[in-house]
């Protein structure tokens, strides 16, 4: 059983799914208009109604969760939590009501897990497809091929905050449509000659707006149920003629939507006119199907997060040989104190593996200062498969593997709660980065370690000290950097 919440800016939604020979079958859906993106203050932060509104909606998602592995579910946040400077809060509230860890991802992340979402329910046709997803605060262009998307971009503009700005009062006036529409199509110059140039064989939309306007469209008999440009166009007009949100109801859209429903056309029509669009079909997958299928990814041990990694080595002319010495080297040493620190999960051993891994990837822009370069590259960069909380965790082991040891290594960790964890962490990277100084990929010593509140005991074999004296002044530099920081290293050799 796998399951997934996708905390969008208009509604919360969560599937609970079955495997079954590799395919995801649905047992339950369930989803409510919570509209976060409209309970954010003038200063971008979650109202007290917002939040809980929220928090109401999984209490109830979260009795269906009760039982189920970590590994086997996904909660993730998007474009109103990745605004709201509150919430770090809300995660916190919402991880405590659920019993699992909330992540809040990057716009091009959540484009390629709709578009993951998306493949998987259409037949698996030859030719490039562009699938658009209008969410509530922000709209999903991607261009991919089968299971692979080429192209991915992610644009600030959603049914809500559209509807917030143009249609407030529920009028739908010729001058408002127009406006709504010309700002969408301002967004989206940023991408349309490169769109354009790669171009596609069919286009996909995937939200709750786009699925409302197939259905509109057909109920009028303007098409079968798929989107045409032509039908769009007339469908503008009546909109207009018909003046208010509240005449909807007749053309079967649901209550809850009705209010939106004018600003999710808006985008949707200027993303056909900007990007010659002629017709659309509809398809089922979302967010939260791209991330049952994420899931199976990696339980399959088909990461794209070991892709991602992979690529990044590539790009930016990292040593892997050299990088895979310390990786081995520091999960050496993880093994033996992840439990008196408190580290044994899947999310330490894999951001240790991959900091290890990563920990030159700064070296490509200057040798001075070069994890303060290897930081910012992680925190800032798209990396697909990741998570921005995981982004800062990596960025923060690359930052803190050399020089001083300082709290402004853990100035961008928002949860305090946090901090002690990375701060381990980073002790284990530094090491392993030390003991590999010679760059020779000499397999880690027989080392014993014996870890205590930020104290760290590590006895090596007679005799491999004092036939590494760089080595060991490196350790002994080591010391007094933890020092300063109130962390005891304490070196010995073993009689």
């Amino acid at each position: 059983m796998l399951a997934a919440i996708d905390m969008g800016s208009n509604s919360f939604h969560m599937v609970v799914a079955r495997v079954v020979h590799g395919e995801i079958r649905t047992v339950e859906k369930m989803g409510e208009k919570v509209q976060l993106g409209a309970g954010l203050d003038q200063k971008n932060r979650l109202t007290d109604d917002a939040r809980q509104r929220g928090l109401d909606c999984l209490k109830r998602f979260a009795q269906r969760l009760e039982g189920m592995p970590p590994q086997a579910v996904q909660i993730v946040g998007t474009n109103a939590l990745r605004v709201a400077r509150n919430a770090p809060d809300f995660i916190a509230e919402a991880e405590k009501v659920l019993g699992y860890p909330v992540e809040i991802i990057a716009g091009r992340e959540e484009a390629r897990l709709i578009y993951l979402g998306v493949s998987h329910t259409l037949s698996d046709d030859e030719g490039k497809r562009l699938v658009i997803d209008i969410g509530g605060g922000s709209t999903e262009f991607i261009i991919g091929e089968r299971f692979e998307p080429e192209e991915l971009e992610s644009l600030h503009m959603g049914c809500v905050s559209f509807r917030n700005r143009y249609f407030p009062d529920g009028r739908i006036s010729k001058r408002q449509m127009d406006r709504a529409i010309t700002h969408a199509e301002q967004e989206l110059l940023n991408i349309r000659q490169h769109y354009r140039s790669v171009g596609w064989k069919s286009a996909v939309g995937s939200s709750g707006s786009i699925k409302a306007i197939a259905n509109v469209l057909a109920q009028l008999k303007l098409t079968d149920g798929g989107i045409t440009l032509e039908a769009m166009e007339e469908l503008r007009k009546r909109l207009i003629s018909m003046g208010k949100v509240e005449k909807l109801d007749d053309l079967g859209v649901r209550a809850e939507r009705q209010s939106i429903f004018p600003a999710g056309f808006a985008i949707l029509l200027a993303a056909f006119r900007s990007l010659d669009i002629e017709d659309m079909t509809f398809a089922d997958g979302a967010l939260r199907e791209g991330l049952l299928y994420d899931i199976i990814g990696r339980i399959c041990h088909e990461d794209v997060r070991e892709r991602t990694i992979t690529a990044l080595q590539k790009r930016y002319h990292v040593d892997q040989a050299h990088g895979g010495a310390v990786e081995e080297t520091a999960i050496a040493a993880w093994e033996q104190v992840a439990d008196q620190w408190g580290l044994r999960t899947d999310a330490d051993e894999d951001v240790l593996r991959w900091a290890c891994r990563l920990h030159e990837i700064g070296l490509t822009i200057s040798h001075s200062q070069y994890h303060k370069h290897g930081a910012y590259l992680l925190r800032y960069s798209d990396l697909p498969g990741f998570s921005q909380q995981f982004q800062k965790d990596l960025a923060t082991l690359v930052r803190g593997h050399r020089r001083k040891f300082s709290q402004a290594v853990f100035e961008d960790i928002d949860d305090p709660g946090d901090k002690p964890r990375l701060r381990y962490l980073c002790v284990l990277v530094r090491l392993a980065v030390l003991i590999q100084h010679p760059r020779n990929q000499e397999a880690p010593p027989d080392f014993i370690l014996q870890g205590g509140d930020n104290h760290l005991v590590v006895e090596f074999p007679s005799g491999w000290l004092e036939n590494r004296p760089l080595t060991l002044a490196d350790l002994k530099n080591e010391r007094d950097y933890l020092t300063k920081q109130d962390f005891t290293l304490d070196i010995r050799s073993r009689e």
